[in-house]
This record gives C-alpha cells, sequence and structure tokens, in this order.
C-alpha cells in the first residue's frame, strides 16, 4: 500500500508530496523547500517516519517546483527525474530566481529522462506517467491505478486548472489533456494538485468551471 503526505512550501504555497509504501521506502516529488526551516520539516519527517528516500520526480520544473531540487540532491544522494521537455524551462529557473526573491542553488539536470506509458516503482507499487503539457511544456503526472491516485502537478485543481500565460502554455492543450486523461481515470481517483487541496475526478468533472466532463 502508497501513503502520500503533502507539505506546503514557499511563498508560492506549493505542495510536495512523499509517497512511500509500507516497508519505508519514499519517493519525493516537486521539493518546493525555499529555506532551512522548510528543509528541516521534510527531513524530520522523513526520520521520524524512518523512510528511505529512493527517487526525486518533478511533474514539471517551475520554479516553485524545484527549489528543493540540489538540497534532495545533497542530503539523499537522489537526481530528480522528470521530461526531457522541461529542460529549458529548469534552465530559466536561475535567472528567475531573483525576481522572486528566492534563495535558489542550481537542480541538477538528469542524464536520461522519464518519457509517457513509462512507469515507476515505489517498492512493489507501480505508478503509470500520463504526459500533460499545456500548463508547462512537458508536464508529467503520475497515477497509482491500485491505489487511487495521481500527482497531478499544476494540471489540475479543485474547481480551476493550471495557468497557461507562461513560456510554454498552451490553454487549448491543457483542456483537451485534461478531457482526454484526466477526467477518464476513475471518477473515484483522488487528485494531489500542485498548489490547494486534494480533489477526485468525479468532482472536477461535475464542478470544474473551466472544463466539464
Amino acid at each position: 500500500m502508497l501513503h502520500v503526505h503533502s507539505f506546503i512550501f514557499n511563498a508560492f504555497q506549493e505542495n510536495t508530496y512523499i509517497v512511500y509504501d509500507d516497508g519505508g521506502l519514499c519517493a519525493i516529488f516537486d521539493p518546493g523547500m525555499s529555506n532551512h526551516a522548510e528543509e528541516t520539516t521534510l527531513v524530520s519527517y522523513i526520520e521520524q517516519n524512518r523512510l528511505k528516500p529512493i527517487a526525486l520526480y518533478n511533474t514539471h520544473c517551475h520554479i516553485d517546483h524545484v527549489l528543493g531540487n540540489r538540497f534532495i540532491y545533497e542530503t539523499y544522494g537522489l537526481v530528480p527525474q522528470f521530461h526531457e521537455g522541461e529542460v529549458p524551462v529548469l534552465v530559466a529557473v536561475q535567472n528567475m530566481a531573483p525576481m522572486y526573491g528566492f534563495r535558489y542553488e542550481t537542480s541538477p539536470i538528469p542524464e536520461t529522462f522519464l518519457e509517457e506509458g513509462e512507469t515507476i516503482t515505489i517498492g512493489t507499487q507501480s505508478l503509470r506517467l500520463l504526459f500533460l503539457p499545456g500548463h508547462s511544456p512537458a508536464h508529467l503526472c503520475f497515477y497509482a491505478a491500485e491505489e487511487g491516485f495521481v500527482i497531478g502537478g499544476d494540471v489540475l485543481f479543485r474547481n480551476s486548472i493550471g495557468r497557461t500565460d507562461l513560456p510554454g502554455g498552451d490553454h487549448q492543450q491543457l483542456l483537451h489533456n485534461i478531457r482526454q486523461k484526466m477526467y477518464t481515470l476513475p471518477d473515484e481517483t483522488v487528485v494531489y494538485p500542485g498548489h490547494g487541496p486534494s480533489t477526485t475526478i468525479g468532482f472536477e468533472k461535475q464542478t470544474n468551471p473551466f472544463v466539464r466532463e
């Protein structure tokens, strides 16, 4: 069984997730820690629950989702994994950080990249990669079919969707991908988004003002 724990980090109120199995193996998704206190919060949770970090994943590489990449790399030796199409987004963070007043230590760039349709594993449990560009050029979501949840990044929020006015954004592409790839998941699927509270696919299909079923 997989367990999901969320943290709210940085000025953008970004959701960082730790997903772990009953044996204590865990993956870190979108580490948004922007200061020492937030780094300590994450590490303390891992230590108190005797978790072993085995992977670091970015749904996409906007600044608020990658601020902690370097810290995770230096602390646990984990290189971030994401889609190759997000590399230009990550490179741009270096120049953006001072504009937002963030301390940013340059994220490592992996030698290999994630692709649509691949699966990742946490212990014996698997998550399938869904490719949903629109908010960013090569956004990935991580779908745990057996567990009934998706780590959704900034694609679909509770009664909202990801913004599409940043470089590489495409509003119609995002709407299309939500309909074709998110709304085809079972209604009871829990969505853990990059910002705000969790929701379900069924709830959004019925109530989301931006994209109905």
